[in-house]
């Protein structure tokens, strides 16, 4: 009976361990994207120039169900992956950006508002 209630109560899924985007900032976020030339490979909505054409636009990005086509498009999963895309998908030709958590709580806003609206 024990193991029964156990398993039940184990239904409900994981606790939800996303980070809080609540002290981030869209503004900060795009300035960090261009200081870390992000641009220099993706096209952003709101920046003229440089519109990189290496990697994938992101003009919609907030509307993707995935990163990079493999990982889900959540807060704590962006957050690793705009730091250390490496480290999450071997082989992609992004490089590591190595920032704060406040750095990368920052881009993620931006990044997850973008065509969201």
């Amino acid at each position: 009976m024990l193991l029964a209630s156990s398993l039940l109560a184990a239904c409900d899924g994981p606790p939800d361990r996303t980070p809080s985007l609540g002290d981030a900032s869209v503004q900060r976020g795009r300035q960090l994207v261009i200081q870390h030339g992000c641009t220099a490979c993706h096209a952003f909505p709101d920046v003229q120039w440089p519109r990189g054409g290496l990697g994938p636009s992101l003009e919609h990005f907030g509307r993707q169900g995935l990163i990079a086509g493999q990982l889900p498009n959540q807060p704590g999963v962006l957050m690793a992956f705009v730091r250390d895309a490496p480290s999450l998908v071997p082989g992609t030709a992004m490089p590591a950006f190595p920032m704060s958590d406040q750095d990368a709580r920052d881009v993620t806003a931006y990044l997850v508002q973008l065509g969201a609206r």
